[in-house]
């Protein structure tokens, strides 16, 4: 009988002609599936690469056949389309095991959460995973808020993902950034309409049956609030911890003390709070200015007794890029709020968190 362990050995010793490194690392491989002699696995690829990608199908066929115990190989090469028929995200009838339970090859689940909406969570995020992705993480993304998702257009990521048996789903890729997000599944302009037991069935399956394939550390950006989505993601997966963000105001403050306190209610360690819009510095003139104060979330974290993880300044660069569908971090690694968001992640990495 063929064993796992030795068809992505052999895998890895064919190179990625694109991303670098090995078609196994670099995530062209999934659903990869060993039963008895047979061997069954995908390569997803963007159809701009076909070309590149073809001749290495018949490769893996080949050194896989070779190996002992396997007598058949089957390989299907596949692409992100825009024809793609969306995977069913409706909540089955069987039921789901109780308690967390870990997502096959993710190593680290990193939850970014708020009180309140409108105070730059998402930008965070998107920011964060190219930053720990930079730093040669292997970093996946996904976008729990399910009434606005945001992370497609910030990372640039467009069409529907595919699912080659109807079950699984292929996320998406860019900007070194694994990500999947139910704005992927509809139109941009779309309304969600839906009640609590839908979000929690499309929550868990896009926990599950996305073929994350291995990732360091999966971030869940969430929505605002303490709702049924943040709940369901804190009993069915093991949640390595909560970085809460907040701007300075007194109101949004209120909000990010619920925030954590539902947290800690649900037995999910806080990391750390996130000061966001911090400061603002004049492009013209060079005067720096605290549009929203300055120091709140500092004291709050010092209440709590957790760290400040980060001051996040109030840019217009930030706005920009990602609305463009680069990320500062992507698009001016080595301006001055990139460096912020970098430090950020090297602090999380550091702490062994991600």
């Amino acid at each position: 009988m063929a064993k796992r362990e030795e068809v992505l050995s052999t895998l890895k010793t064919i190179p990625d002609p694109i991303a670098g490194g090995d078609i196994v690392s670099s995530g062209v491989v999934r659903a990869l599936n060993v039963e008895g002699g047979a061997v069954r696995f995908v390569m997803e690829i963007a159809p701009q690469h076909a070309d590149a990608y073809t001749p290495l199908k018949a490769r893996a066929e080949d050194l896989v056949k070779a190996l002992p115990g396997v007598d058949q190989v089957a390989v299907v090469l596949t692409g992100h389309s825009e024809k793609a028929p969306p995977p069913d995200l409706k909540p089955r009838a069987k039921a789901a095991p109780q308690g967390p339970q870990p997502i096959p090859g993710v190593n680290r689940i990193l939850a970014v959460a708020s009180g309140k909406g409108g105070v730059g969570k998402s930008t965070l995020s998107s920011n964060l995973a190219c930053a720990l992705a930079q730093q040669g993480r292997r970093v996946g993304l996904l976008d729990a808020d399910v009434y606005g998702p945001s992370q497609p257009r910030m990372l640039g990521v467009s069409g529907r993902p595919a699912s080659p048996d109807g079950k699984t789903i292929l996320p998406m890729r860019n900007h070194g950034v694994t990500m999947m997000s139910l704005g992927l599944m509809m139109n941009e302009d779309q309304a969600v309409v839906w009640r609590g037991p839908m979000l929690m069935g499309a929550l868990q399956q896009m926990l599950n049956q996305v073929q994350w394939g291995a990732l360091d550390v999966l971030i869940v950006d969430l929505p605002p609030g303490t709702g049924d989505v943040q709940m369901t993601l804190a009993q069915k997966a093991p949640v390595t911890g909560a970085v809460v963000i907040s701007t300075p105001q007194d109101v949004a403050l209120l909000d990010a003390r619920k925030g954590i306190d539902m947290f800690q209610q649900l037995n999910v360690p806080i990391l750390g709070m996130v000061e966001n819009m911090s400061t603002h510095i004049c492009s013209k003139c060079g005067h720096e200015e605290h549009v929203f104060g300055h120091g709140g979330v500092a004291r709050e974290a010092e209440k709590l007794g957790v760290p400040l993880l980060a001051e996040i300044p109030l840019d217009l660069q930030i706005r920009l890029a990602s609305d463009g569908g680069a990320p500062i971090t992507v698009s001016a690694p080595d301006s001055g709020p990139a460096k912020a968001y970098q430090a950020l992640a090297e602090t999380l990495v550091k702490g062994g968190h991600a």
